[in-house]
C-alpha cells in the first residue's frame, strides 16, 4: 500500500526525489507554502504525512506554517520536517513546541523514504493510513463544490509547474550585454573575453545601440562615456528617459583620469564605472555584482 504523501516548502531539488525515488512506498502531491493551498490540499487529498521541504526559509515563511499546524493537527497527520542542520536548527528555534519528526541532511532517499514509512507504521498500526472516517452532514460539500475546488487545485499545480519551468529556462540563459564603443579594437576585445559567459552584442555608436534597443532586450549596457556625436552621457539619458530601458544597469567605460571628469560621470548615476585600459578582472566583478 502506497502512503499519501504533501510536499511543500522551497526545496524542488528534495521534492523531485521523492517523485522520482520514493514512488514504490508513496503517492506523492506537491503544494505551495501558502495557508489556503496547505488547508485545501489537506481537505481534499487527504494525505497521511505532510513533509516540509526546507530551502532558505526566511523566520517569516516558518512562522505561517506554525499557523498551519493546528489545522494539520486536528486531521491527525503527522509533520516530517526535511532539512540541512542550520534550516531545523532555526525551526526548532521558531516552533519548538510543534510536534515533528525532523530529517537532518544530508541523508539518503533510500533512508529518508525508510524512516517516514517506519514514522507512518508507528503512527497508526491499526486500520491502515489514508482511511480517515468522514461523517457525512448537512454541511458537507457538493459533488459540484469538490469537482470545483479540485479543478482549481489542479490549475493551480500548472501554474506552478509552469513559473518553475520558465525559472528554470531563465538560469538555464545566458545573461545578453551590449557594448558601446566607437573603438573597434575595444569591441572585439571585450566580445572575445565575455563571450563564453554571456551572449555579447556590439555597437560602435550611441545612435546604433539605441536602434538596437528599440527592438531587442538585453541585460546589460557596457558604454564609453567619449564618443563622438551621441557620447555617453547623452546615450544614458535618453535610456533613462524611455520607460522600457529606464531600469536597464549601465556601466561606464571611460579613459578620463581628470577628477572634475569623473565626478561628472558619476553624477548620471551609472550601474558602475570601469577606466581605461579595462582590468579584465575588475571587468569580471562588476558584471558579476550587477548580474549575478
Amino acid at each position: 500500500m502506497k502512503y499519501k504523501v504533501l510536499l511543500t516548502g522551497n526545496n524542488k531539488m528534495v521534492i523531485n526525489e521523492f517523485f522520482t525515488y520514493m514512488d514504490f512506498s508513496f503517492e506523492c502531491v506537491s503544494t505551495s507554502e501558502r495557508y489556503d493551498d496547505i488547508i485545501n490540499h489537506i481537505k481534499y487529498v487527504q494525505p497521511d504525512v505532510l513533509v516540509y521541504c526546507l530551502y532558505g526559509e526566511n523566520p517569516d515563511d516558518l512562522k505561517r506554517f506554525v499557523n498551519v499546524e493546528g489545522k494539520i493537527s486536528e486531521e491527525g497527520i503527522p509533520i516530517v520536517v526535511v532539512g540541512d542542520a542550520d534550516e531545523c536548527e532555526q525551526f526548532e528555534r521558531i516552533a519548538p513546541s510543534m510536534n515533528v519528526t525532523i530529517f537532518r541532511r544530508p541523508i539518503s532517499t533510500q533512508k529518508l523514504e525508510e524512516g517516514i514509512v517506519k514514522l507512518l507504521k508507528e503512527k497508526r498500526p491499526e486500520g491502515g493510513l489514508g482511511k480517515r472516517s468522514v461523517t457525512v452532514t448537512e454541511s458537507t460539500l457538493k459533488t459540484e463544490d469538490v469537482m470545483r475546488v479540485a479543478e482549481e487545485l489542479l490549475a493551480q499545480l500548472a501554474k506552478e509547474e509552469e513559473k518553475e519551468k520558465k525559472l528554470r529556462e531563465e538560469a538555464a540563459r545566458k545573461k545578453h550585454i551590449l557594448v558601446v564603443d566607437d573603438d573597434s579594437s575595444v569591441l572585439k576585445l571585450l566580445k572575445g573575453y565575455l563571450v563564453e559567459r554571456y551572449d555579447v552584442a556590439t555597437a560602435i555608436s550611441g545612435k546604433i545601440a539605441l536602434k538596437f534597443l528599440e527592438t531587442k532586450k538585453t541585460d546589460m549596457v557596457i558604454l564609453d562615456y567619449e564618443m563622438p556625436v551621441d557620447n555617453g552621457a547623452a546615450v544614458l539619458s535618453k535610456i533613462r528617459e524611455n520607460p522600457a530601458t529606464r531600469n536597464l544597469p549601465v556601466v561606464f567605460l571611460t579613459g578620463v583620469t581628470d577628477r572634475n571628469k569623473i565626478m561628472e560621470v558619476l553624477a548620471m548615476k551609472p550601474q558602475g564605472y570601469l577606466a581605461k585600459p579595462i582590468d579584465m578582472e575588475k571587468l569580471s566583478s562588476t558584471i558579476k555584482g550587477v548580474l549575478g
